[in-house]
């Protein structure tokens, strides 16, 4: 996948770029494998839960296999395809016994491979699914499970992959792409290489418009509205929010230099945490 420039026709044409989707083989999804996805626009019993969502074009769910339970089955890639609730492709395979299946697709898949998950150790080739402690230490991986069977959970972004760094006793330590350190459970599985689709992040939009497709609505800034509506609101012309104050979010709560980590997260698996901004 590449990014293709515009040239600069039209104000919203300026400086923004699209995929060039040189990587999807299809542009027809596999009907038995799509859910339609009801619009909810950021709403829980008619009130706004998630401001700023809304609108946006019509999309089909991909019913992605996260769980890989077809253990010791081999299964051939049939197509990559665009998915547009996600950055990365997905693959549509189909097993030795006919079963179809949509997978989240690795960067290097291609049309005909073969790939297979298995509990025990095996060749190492892009797309192919093992436990933590039959991977060769050092290799990228992604789309990583938390608890055995739960299926894939974590890594699952365009471009991103996490490291294997060692496998001691049951528990194996990881470096993901944030930076962070964590122990996860050795039997837990994880699919070999990186996901695709990592020139997603340089995409630049150009216009509002663009974002209206995707479903985002305008976000306007605390201090332009009225002190009922937000609490850096009011006073008279470009005022500071306020330093006794501090930033906050819309409800009130403290927005910076607090921690907002709930407590039931698994802290004791973190061994070093991701760099802090600057």
């Amino acid at each position: 996948m590449g990014i293709r420039v515009h040239k600069p026709t039209t104000p919203g044409r300026r400086k923004s770029s699209v995929q060039t989707f040189d990587d999807v083989t299809t542009s027809k999804p596999h009907k038995k494998l799509l859910k339609h996805k009801k619009q909810m626009a950021g709403r829980s019993h008619g009130k706004i839960a998630v401001r700023h969502r809304g609108g946006g074009a019509k999309r089909h769910v991909r019913q992605i296999d996260w769980k890989f339970d077809k253990i010791d089955v081999p299964a051939t890639v049939k197509t990559i395809e665009y998915d547009p609730n996600r950055g990365a492709r997905v693959a549509l395979i189909s097993y030795a016994d006919g079963e179809k299946r949509y997978i989240l697709s690795p960067q290097g898949l291609e049309v005909g491979m073969k790939i297979v998950t298995s509990k025990e150790k095996g060749d190492p080739q892009v797309g192919c699914r093992f436990p933590l402690d039959k991977i060769p230490l050092g290799m990228n991986i992604y789309n990583i499970e938390l608890q055995p069977g739960r299926g894939g959970q974590i890594v699952r972004g365009a471009g991103t992959s996490a490291s294997l760094l060692a496998v001691e006793g049951k528990w194996a330590t990881l470096r993901l792409p944030s930076g962070e350190m964590r122990r996860v459970l050795a039997t837990c599985m994880a699919s070999i290489g990186s996901t695709s689709n990592p020139d997603w992040r340089l995409i630049r939009w150009g216009k509002a418009g663009r974002s209206r497709h995707r479903g985002k609505r305008p976000t306007v800034r605390g201090k332009a509205m009225n002190p009922v509506d937000h609490p850096h609101g009011g006073g008279e012309g470009r005022n500071s929010i306020g330093l006794r104050r501090g930033p906050k979010t819309y409800v009130g709560k403290l927005a910076r230099g607090v921690k907002t980590r709930r407590k039931r997260k698994s802290d004791k698996m973190i061994i070093s945490r991701r760099k802090k901004r600057k």
